[in-house]
């Protein structure tokens, strides 16, 4: 799978399924980005798009990936993945995207979705396979963490959640955390080893340290 156009992408068919089943990939870059100014999607780090880094590290781990994106579709047609769009009116934050993954995963017959945000372009390699390893067949999500903290938008949602998530939702729930720990999620934890691999970008200067890590080779 790969991008077409001028988003250079690289991408593999491999489906990380382990003992949970099928595994789609979703980047979640339906945020507002007050800070930065414009969709982080398209901010560029290192001469390319942030989505594209991220998507470099998430499609060789999954069998298909889409993006949750509630700007203006054509600055993303390009990429030549779907496009996911809040179903609620009022954005009511990552949960609504992550049960628009859910529901497009349902759809394509995945059993779990995993989720990266588009402002976290060292996100580890190896973090469906182990997160999968994780995950119980029946069992709850799985949410990344590492020094920083618990990352909950870094995650492993089984697709049968969906419609509980919907219901939530639904009755003012948006706190991914807090849901997902309700619907008994486990977490694995990540080693920083100097730089921590869910790092967000939210700030230029955020933006800035990114692109010397690159430039560093160390990203």
């Amino acid at each position: 799978m790969a991008a077409r156009g001028d988003l250079a992408v690289t991408g593999g068919e491999a489906r990380a399924e382990g003992t949970v089943g099928p595994v789609a990939g979703l980047v979640l870059a339906g945020g507002r980005s007050s800070r930065m100014g414009q969709d982080k999607a398209l901010l560029a780090l290192a001469g390319r798009p942030l989505i594209a880094h991220v998507l470099d590290r998430l499609m060789p781990q999954v069998g298909c990936v889409a993006v949750s994106f509630n700007g203006d579709a054509a600055a993303l047609a390009h990429l030549g993945l779907p496009l996911l769009q809040d179903g609620a009116p009022d954005r009511p934050g990552p949960l609504a995207g992550v049960l628009a993954g859910l529901d497009w995963a349902a759809g394509i017959g995945a059993d779990w979705l995993a989720t990266v945000p588009v402002d976290t372009p060292f996100v580890p390699r190896d973090l469906v396979a182990r997160l999968a390893a994780a995950a119980v067949p029946g069992g709850g999500p799985v949410l990344a963490a590492s020094d920083s903290g618990l990352h909950p938008t870094a995650a492993l949602w089984p697709v049968r959640l969906r419609e509980d998530l919907r219901l939530a939702l639904d009755q003012g729930q948006r706190r991914v955390a807090g849901w997902a720990l309700d619907q008994g999620a486990v977490t694995v934890q990540f080693s920083s080893g100097g730089t921590d691999p869910f790092v967000n970008l939210n700030t230029p200067e955020d933006l800035a340290a990114a692109e010397a890590l690159l430039r560093g080779g160390r990203g």
